[in-house]
């Protein structure tokens, strides 16, 4: 799976969740940058993502996601160990 269709699945992911089709992620994009992708919203996305994508990520793995390129980093990473 390549990182853009791994982004268009996590801004899909996202729209569902927030309720907002006009979401456009890209691989730069920050939590913050997003209208209601608080705290309690990203925790439902990472749960969500694991769901999805038949991963697990560790509490400091998600601590430290600091936008969506990293999550699809550590996404494309775990794909390549299996």
């Amino acid at each position: 799976m390549s990182e853009h269709e791994i982004v268009n699945k996590l801004t899909e992911i996202l729209r569902d969740l927030l309720a907002d089709d006009s979401i456009v992620l890209t691989m730069e994009t920050r939590r913050d940058e997003v209208a209601g992708w608080d705290s309690f919203a990203y925790v439902n996305f990472i749960v969500a993502v694991e769901s999805e994508f038949g991963v697990k990520f560790k509490v400091a793995e998600v601590e430290s996601f600091e936008n969506v390129g990293a999550i699809v980093r550590r996404i494309s990473a775990i794909y390549a160990t299996r």
